[in-house]
């Protein structure tokens, strides 16, 4: 599969980039296969993207949490989206591929009808809402109305019988579901496996995504000094990918100093000081699809232990991607990862996220995965088309900083190209550069203020 192509935040006359019709029927042909492979009748989404993957329908990232959208896929359907208010109405008007008129006649040619020639065809946008997380009052009867929605179309199109695969669900819903006599069960899987291998459409888009973090890293890169907040870097990170036209940025990652070891996994309001280690991790959504994409820098200068911690982290991630390909697993990876007790840690549970890896597309994280705590005993098989990121993380032997490396990669017909194209293999110095009499003020400095005398210098 070709990863490369030309992108831009355009769409253009004169050149072929994403060609969107094509990758909305692509996806919709994908899960419809991996529902037919499986023993469902129906599959039924609450989830954002999983949403957006079967019908190309979004509203808007405000409504990723709150599970009041719902979309269904039937054997012998296209999509049926419920939609919030006036949304409903706007894919009516907008989204022609949510007219199921034609699907619904090869699908049930002989349906009752009252007065007409030919059954009476409805939108595949429609007008509906789930229970606001519980906010609406239990007595109001939301979920129950749910779940006669979805019977009615399971009865109509003859799969009502059949088992209904549900993605993530509230659990009014799933009792409302299971009063009708549906048989719920788990239907994530059937919408992970069809988003595993990616489009040339797809990789498209996550390239472009990740070109644009690209561009952020180097507005970081110039704004990284002592006396800046790690918050402040966030509010830039964001506003660069904004301009740049990015959906939503999901969020950054920014840790700087003592609190890269052990990683908190979110920014604070700390001042970066001379000589500290800063990562981040820059997660945003290009027409869907996301990047996952951490840097390290050092601030004005770097102890030889925050030197190390990162060579040792570069040196994971380059025997990992040597190894990727088709056929080989998820187990081949890991194995070259080091143990949790390797960095400090009690076990794989404890450690986990830090070596780490996972799929790239409408969401992170999909599949594959890779990690200690489960691929050795399940391992999964790599494919051409594959979009992931590998994540390596050491701490310094200082005990103070750290370094984490991430890389997203295609999975290519003969090995994997990288898409992650900021500056990684050494460790870069950010901020401004100082003088001496003597000349530029050497980059690695592991102490201070005690250089000027015989014992400082190692001479005593």
């Amino acid at each position: 599969m070709k990863s490369t192509g030309t992108t831009g935040t355009n769409g253009v006359d004169w050149e072929e980039r994403v060609d969107f019709d094509r990758l909305r029927d692509a996806r919709l042909a994908r899960l419809k296969a991996q529902l037919d492979t499986s023993d469902l009748g129906a599959v039924l989404a609450f989830d954002f993207s999983n949403i957006r993957y079967m019908s190309a329908t979004h509203i808007g990232t405000w409504a990723m949490d709150k599970l009041i959208r719902f979309a269904l896929l039937t054997r012998n359907t296209d999509p049926i989206v419920w939609d919030f208010g006036s949304a409903a109405k706007h894919h009516q008007l907008y989204n022609p591929w949510l007219d199921t008129t034609t699907a619904e006649m090869d699908a049930n040619p002989s349906a009752p009808h009252e007065g007409a020639k030919r059954p009476r065809m409805e939108s595949g946008a429609r007008a509906g809402i789930s229970t606001l997380r519980g906010a609406f009052p239990p007595d109001a009867g939301i979920a129950e109305g749910v779940a006669k929605k979805i019977k009615r179309e399971l009865e109509k199109f003859g799969v009502a019988d059949q088992p209904l695969g549900v993605d993530v669900i509230e659990l009014p819903i799933l009792f409302a579901l299971q009063k009708e006599g549906i048989q719920v069960v788990d239907g994530q899987q059937v919408f992970m496996e069809a988003r595993r291998v990616k489009t040339h459409d797809e990789i498209r888009l996550l390239t472009q995504a990740a070109s644009m973090v690209d561009a952020a890293y180097e507005e970081l890169y110039r704004f990284l000094r002592p006396g800046v907040r790690e918050n402040e870097a966030v509010g830039l990170v964001a506003k660069t990918l904004y301009d740049l036209g990015s959906e939503y940025v999901e969020g950054v990652n920014a840790i700087s100093g003592e609190r890269c070891s052990p990683h908190p996994h979110v920014f604070s309001d700390r001042l970066i000081r001379p000589g500290d280690p800063a990562f981040f991790d820059i997660l945003h959504s290009w027409n869907g699809y996301r990047t996952c994409y951490y840097r390290t820098f050092a601030v004005g200068s770097a102890s030889s232990a925050q030197r190390d911690a990162y060579t040792r982290a570069r040196e994971y991630m380059d025997r990992a991607i040597a190894l990727v390909k088709p056929g080989a697993t998820t187990a081949d990876i890991v194995k070259v990862w080091p143990t949790a007790q390797e960095f400090g840690f009690a076990d794989e549970e404890a450690a986990f996220a830090l070596q780490y890896g996972h799929g790239v597309g409408l969401s992170i994280w999909e599949k594959p995965i890779f990690s200690r705590l489960t691929s050795l005993d399940h391992p999964e098989v790599l494919q051409e088309g594959n979009v992931f990121a590998l994540e390596t993380y050491w701490p310094s032997a200082d005990g103070w900083g750290a370094a984490r490396i991430e890389e997203e990669l295609v999975v290519t017909a003969d090995g994997c190209e990288v898409i992650t194209k900021f500056p990684a293999e050494e460790l870069i110095v950010a901020g401004r550069r100082y003088y001496t009499i003597d000349g530029p003020l050497n980059l690695e400095r592991d102490a201070q203020s005690h250089k000027n005398t015989v014992w400082g210098r190692g001479e005593a």
